[in-house]
């Protein structure tokens, strides 16, 4: 299965992995990802036996511009070939790219989907923008005979994810809040991530602000400007730590984000900060322990321009109309139905 991109877009194709692995119990299920994703599944229970990592090729591993060097990708499609796949599944957007890549690969049958300007498979759906993540890739998997086994991405959390946590955290309830996400269009304003984390403080929780090395002037913002203490975890965490992490909170608040879609697969309590068109594609499909806030904005702040089918060159917020009473009325409704947990022995 081809799946070489983010956080976030790998946890949307879980489901169809665990539908693939209960129809084919005996088969071996190889992704052919990016080097984070072997260092993330190695040794984790799960329905990948073993990933294999692309190398640079543009529009797969890379946008269209990609420096690819085209004598390691013959030698990496040779060893491929050599492998003799009975199928090759394209996970990985419309096709433009991706099912010529798919198609290198050798296997007798190829399936997935497909957009109006990409090349055939054996087998295919429609590429359509506006459908639900999860449902999209398990109609991929039923392509091949496979029927979904859950709608909810699951990832297993180890004994060392736990200990790893344990450093960032004493016992007793927290919350966490990541307020960096990858488009600038998809941040909620740092000074109201710092209220509502002075309104949890205020009801007994800790707080923790997470996020990656580029995120790291966000987060600092977020800890400044609130007024009770916090802890600062920007890349103090490998991707298996934050599991740990994420899976004990009391509740998360989040940009529309990979860690925000890592919660979800962990079993945390989330608050989702989403622009409207992300909520149809990325929006947990439940309610009992999930609030996806929605942004109804389409037109751009700064030139006026309406940002749906297309997008202006701005980077302005589209989600800062969610309001700070609805996120804190959202989490502290969550946390009132959780049991407190812990990362502590």
């Amino acid at each position: 299965m081809l799946r070489a991109n983010a956080l976030g877009d790998f946890l949307f194709c879980v489901p169809a992995l665990a539908a693939l692995r209960a129809a084919y119990p005996d088969a071996e299920i190889v992704l052919l990802a990016q080097p984070w994703h072997r260092e993330f599944l190695h040794g984790r229970p799960g329905p990948v036996d073993r990933v294999v990592v692309v190398p640079a090729s543009r529009g797969v591993r890379g946008d269209e511009q990609a420096d690819e060097d085209p004598r390691e990708l013959e030698r990496f499609f040779e060893r491929m070939r050599a492998e003799c796949f009975d199928v090759a599944l394209q996970m990985h957007g419309g096709g433009r790219f991706s099912n010529p890549f798919v198609t290198r690969l050798g296997a007798r049958l190829t399936a997935g989907c497909r957009a109006e300007d990409a090349p055939l498979l054996d087998r295919w759906i429609r590429y359509v923008y506006l459908q639900p993540e999860v449902p999209r890739w398990l109609e991929v998997a039923g392509l091949v005979g496979v029927r979904p086994v859950t709608l909810d991405p699951m990832i297993a959390v180890t004994d060392d994810d736990r200990e790893e946590a344990r450093e960032i955290v004493e016992p007793g309830p927290f919350a966490v809040l990541h307020p960096g996400a990858t488009a600038e269009r998809r941040r909620w304003p740092a000074a109201r991530f710092a209220a509502v984390g002075d309104a949890l403080a205020a009801e007994g929780l800790r707080v923790v602000v997470t996020g990656t090395e580029p995120e790291r002037e966000i987060v600092a913002a977020v800890c400044k400007q609130m007024r009770a203490a916090s802890t600062d975890a920007c890349a103090t965490l490998s991707l298996g730590g934050l599991c740990g992490l994420l899976c004990a909170a009391s509740v998360v608040v989040s940009n529309d984000t990979g860690p925000l879609h890592l919660s979800n697969a962990v079993g945390a309590p989330t608050v989702g900060i989403f622009w409207i068109g992300n909520v149809i594609n990325g929006a947990p499909l439940y309610r009992e322990r999930h609030r996806p806030l929605p942004a109804f904005r389409t037109q751009c702040a700064v030139c006026g321009a309406v940002n749906v089918s297309s997008r202006c060159e701005h980077d302005a917020s589209f989600v800062d109309e969610v309001s700070t009473e609805d996120v804190l009325e959202a989490a502290l409704d969550l946390i009132a139905r959780r049991p407190v947990t812990t990362v502590a022995p």
